[in-house]
């Protein structure tokens, strides 16, 4: 299809909106883990509705997608990220879990050298040595401490960044699949895998919440929805905007999330966290510029 600049502008708002649905996700997520539901119940109740939304444009794709067992690694990648991250979200520091979260770019030169053989090249070092040393200066607050999560949030936020960096090299390896049966494989995910994680903690004693109060029906599916808006935003972008401009629009997640953490009173941002955010940042930005053109994760 055609790319002419003229569209060039929506699809970059639409992959901003995107940016902003998830770097506001925080929002719904803590308010409906104070009014009786769990972060994931909230994480099967939309990417359920996500998933019925595939299926009732492309009905076909779910049989198609059996007929590719492959797919089941791509879908447990992608459930990790959503299940983990939104835990992290809701339970933990905002901005911790979202810098926490962008440490993808370093998984992803250890992981496309295991699944896809490409080379550890000296850029990649240094984006992994920046990555590290931002992730020193965010969990040390700091000080220069070996970088070990030190909270369950913490360590659900980095599961979910190396999640989403298997998530993206996956959607690299698969990327001759149809984009119907690969959104359908990632939104189901989710799907799969949080009832499994209930079912655990219930099995420990440690059920999720679900007693949701009047409001959070209401606020559950405004979230749903801004999710399911969100998710088609970034394929409206993703077919029409470069990959290395759409990973750089996808970076204001971050900024969107710290600001309105930071304004809302639920988060701190000292010097250490704002220096440690630019180096992981900075080893986004690199690993973008890397890289040539590669299929987007649905996030």
């Amino acid at each position: 299809m055609p790319i002419f600049r003229s569209s060039l502008l929506p699809a970059a708002i639409a992959a901003l909106i995107n940016a902003t649905v998830w770097g506001l996700a925080w929002l719904p997520l803590k308010w409906l883990q104070a009014h009786g539901v769990a972060s994931m119940w909230v994480t099967l109740c939309v990417f359920s509705a996500c998933t019925m939304a595939v299926l009732a444009v492309r009905p076909t794709a779910l049989l198609r997608t059996l007929k590719m067992p492959q797919l089941l690694w791509l879908m447990l990648a992608s459930g990790m990220t959503n299940v983990c991250f939104n835990v992290s979200l809701a339970t933990g520091d905002v901005v911790r879990s979202i810098l926490l979260f962008y440490l993808m770019p370093m998984w992803v030169v250890v992981l496309a050298r295991w699944l896809l053989h490409e080379p550890i090249t000296a850029a990649a070092i240094t984006r992994i040595a920046l990555a590290l040393l931002g992730a020193v200066l965010v969990l040390g607050e700091g000080r220069l401490v070996l970088p070990l999560p030190s909270s369950v949030a913490d360590w659900l936020a980095v599961v979910a960044g190396f999640s989403f960096g298997l998530n993206n090299v996956l959607l690299r390896r698969f990327a001759d699949l149809p984009d119907d049966v690969r959104s359908l494989a990632m939104f189901s995910g989710a799907v799969v895998l949080s009832p499994i994680a209930i079912g655990a903690l219930f099995l420990f004693g440690e059920a999720p919440q679900w007693a949701p109060q009047d409001m959070a029906w209401l606020v559950l599916l405004a979230f749903a929805l801004a999710v399911l808006v969100g998710n088609l935003a970034l394929q409206y972008g993703a077919t029409r905007l470069r990959a290395n401009v759409l990973s750089v629009l996808m970076l204001a997640e971050i900024l969107v999330a710290s600001l309105s953490s930071w304004w809302a009173g639920t988060a701190e941002l000292p010097p250490s966290t704002l220096l440690g955010g630019l180096l992981i940042i900075s080893a986004s930005l690199l690993a973008i510029t890397a890289r040539g053109p590669a299929p987007q994760a649905a996030h």
